[in-house]
């Protein structure tokens, strides 16, 4: 039994009949038009399903509590609808203005953040600087009353639609590799400008862009916590981030494996059904375990992130091993439709397109296993039976 409240499955029955009705219908058109329409998030806010955590005040539901966001991520997993990052806007980029922001700033953006009118992205990754944030090269000058912001940045979700993003980048004549800040660069600004909806392998509903400050004016009063503080506050949230990532890439895997089932309990080779075949049952049976093996993993990792006790090395593994399992699933789930899985019109194909960027997003497969592999020559290293 998994441990959901009957408030979290009452909530997980009434999203499900929002994504049917407000989300899945127009999945093709946004797929069609290589970005999910900004009405998507307006709708889920208005329904209070955009964000759960903040205060009641700012119009969430005050409950922190991770599952309910492990709720939403299974359910657009289920019904097909992961090109839509309402969990990146949600749990990932709006944890940053409630944990480092002031209250003015709170009071100033969660709001619109709640409501779906402020959709939100978070820019770290540069050309020269994806897993390794010591590398990037975007700059900060102080000017008095405000920064003066030049660089640029790429593969940001949700670059295109975003009205609010933090940037990360380096303060000028500040000496020291992790010495970053945080600001929040606004629609509109002087400067700023988006580059194309780039052109990716899979999620293609999915806006992801170029993003260009050319000596940006930021307000002091758009600073995001501490300055020189924004590398420790982007790795704050690096296990909640994977530990999201694991809940949705095992949610998709559980999908993909019930779409294969679907077909090969339907299709016929050699005068029986596929699935009656002992290679078939062998395949599916041992993906069935590894799922069923991960999710439970995962599950484990949500309860001990609510209690405050996710580490970095449990967030990795988890990211890690869920990826690897998607990747695999959707492999077989091809292999077992034949010629039929390499066909933009079964659900599959975009499956497998899909998955491939889990291995990479969030930290490489590589990076996960540098992390817990450190870990497991430190001299602090225990199992989870210590």
């Amino acid at each position: 039994m998994r441990n959901f409240t009957e408030e979290q499955d009452m909530f997980r029955e009434a999203y499900r009949k929002f994504l049917e009705q407000e989300i899945q219908p127009n999945m093709p058109a946004w797929r069609e038009a290589e970005i999910v329409d900004r009405s998507a998030f307006k709708k889920a806010g208005d329904q209070g399903f955009l964000m759960v955590w903040p205060d009641e005040k700012y119009g969430g539901l005050g409950d922190s509590d991770f599952r309910y966001e492990q709720v939403i991520i299974e359910e657009v997993a289920r019904a097909g609808c992961g090109e839509w990052f309402a969990s990146l806007h949600s749990r990932l980029v709006g944890p940053y203005i409630k944990n480092f922001g002031s209250e003015e700033q709170q009071d100033r953006w969660l709001p619109g953040c709640v409501s779906g009118d402020s959709i939100l992205a978070v820019a770290m990754t540069e050309p020269d600087a994806g897993s390794d944030l010591a590398g990037m090269r975007s700059t900060l000058k102080d000017e008095g009353d405000h920064m003066i912001l030049n660089g640029s940045k790429t593969y940001i979700s949700n670059g295109i639609n975003a009205d609010l993003i933090v940037v990360a980048a380096r303060q000028e004549g500040v000496d020291h590799s992790h010495a970053l800040t945080l600001v929040m660069v606004e629609r509109g600004m002087e400067g700023f400008e988006r580059g194309r909806n780039l052109d990716k392998m899979g999620l293609k509903a999915q806006d992801t862009a170029e993003l260009f400050f050319n000596n940006v004016k930021i307000p002091k009063e758009n600073i995001l916590g501490e300055p020189g503080k924004g590398f420790y506050y982007l790795m704050h949230g690096l296990a909640e981030e994977r530990l999201m990532g694991a809940v949705g890439y095992i949610a998709e895997a559980r999908a993909a494996f019930n779409v294969t089932r679907e077909f090969c309990m339907e299709r016929k080779l050699f005068g029986k059904k596929l699935s009656d075949m002992q290679n078939t049952q062998f395949k599916m049976a041992e993906m069935d375990t590894e799922i069923d093996m991960v999710q439970a993993y995962v599950d484990h990792c949500v309860t001990i992130h609510n209690d405050g006790k996710l580490t970095a090395i449990e967030g990795a593994k988890a990211k890690l091993q869920s990826s690897e399992v998607q990747c695999r699933m959707v492999d077989l789930g091809v292999q077992l439709h034949g010629g039929a899985g390499y066909m933009q019109e079964y659900d599959i194909c975009r499956m497998y397109l899909d998955a491939r960027i889990s291995r990479i997003y969030a930290g490489s497969s590589e990076v996960m296993k540098l992390i817990i592999g450190r870990d497991v020559f430190s001299d602090s290293y225990t199992s989870i039976l210590d």
